[in-house]
């Protein structure tokens, strides 16, 4: 049975990879990531066959401008079905705010239920060394947190972020505010080209409303039994 806190990344460049994965996995995973890759080669279509399927789905684009455009590209993607889009937090602000309430606006006069927005706090694949090499002098984590805090001043759902920070997240924004955390890896996993990662066990003890999962699913020999290992792991923590 599908746990809605995992959502399994579709890092793939074809419409094949994608069907085939999901009707691998079947009933056992009920929420699928699409980021930059799948969607700059498939398109709209892959967020309509997903949905089509009855699967929730993130739309993980991460945008970026000025406030005007970030809040008509999040309109524009809302019409999509998404469960869950994202912003930059480093946004800022009012690029935030502006973003939240002409979805909302756009999603009342059409009529549909507005998606989930959360805002990118600090990538997982940046260490502290990466950091400071952006002129930035405060810890990674602090910068998190501060970043947390002005998504929901901005209205935003939630953030994503490390599930290393999720703990200071959920102290510092309350029971309500969504932290979806990538970076998960199963015990005895690779990290790969991510730098700050923990366990799902981990990630949820710390405050994580959602784990976003990617090659220990996709990569595996068996991916539907890595899906159902990682939701028996999760399972342990309520």
């Amino acid at each position: 049975m599908a746990d809605e806190r995992l959502i399994a990344a579709l890092d793939f460049h074809t419409m094949e990879d994608v069907q085939k994965l999901v009707a691998e996995l079947g009933d056992s995973v009920s929420y699928y990531k699409v980021g930059m890759e799948l969607f700059y080669s498939v398109g709209a279509p892959v967020v309509t066959w997903l949905r089509q399927q009855g699967k929730d789905v993130f739309l993980d684009l991460k945008l970026h401008d000025i406030p005007n455009t970030a809040a008509g590209g999040i309109c524009s993607l809302m019409r999509l079905g998404a469960t869950m889009l994202n912003v930059h937090a480093s946004g800022g602000y009012t690029m935030m705010k502006t973003a939240v309430d002409r979805m909302h606006a756009e999603a009342d006069k059409m009529g549909i239920k507005c998606p989930k927005l959360i805002a990118v706090t600090v990538l997982t694949s940046i260490n502290q060394e990466d950091w400071e090499g952006l002129g930035q002098a405060i810890q990674i984590k602090s910068a998190v947190v501060r970043y947390a805090k002005l998504a929901k001043k901005a209205g935003l759902d939630g953030v994503v972020a490390s599930a290393q920070e999720a703990a200071l997240i959920r102290e510092a924004c309350g029971d309500d505010f969504l932290i979806v955390t990538p970076g998960i890896r199963p015990a005895g996993s690779d990290t790969n080209d991510q730098s700050r990662v923990v366990t799902p066990a981990e990630a949820l003890s710390n405050g994580a409303s959602h784990l976003v999962v990617g090659r220990p699913i996709y990569a595996a020999d068996n991916p539907v039994l890595a899906a159902e290992n990682i939701i028996k792991e999760m399972e342990n923590v309520k």
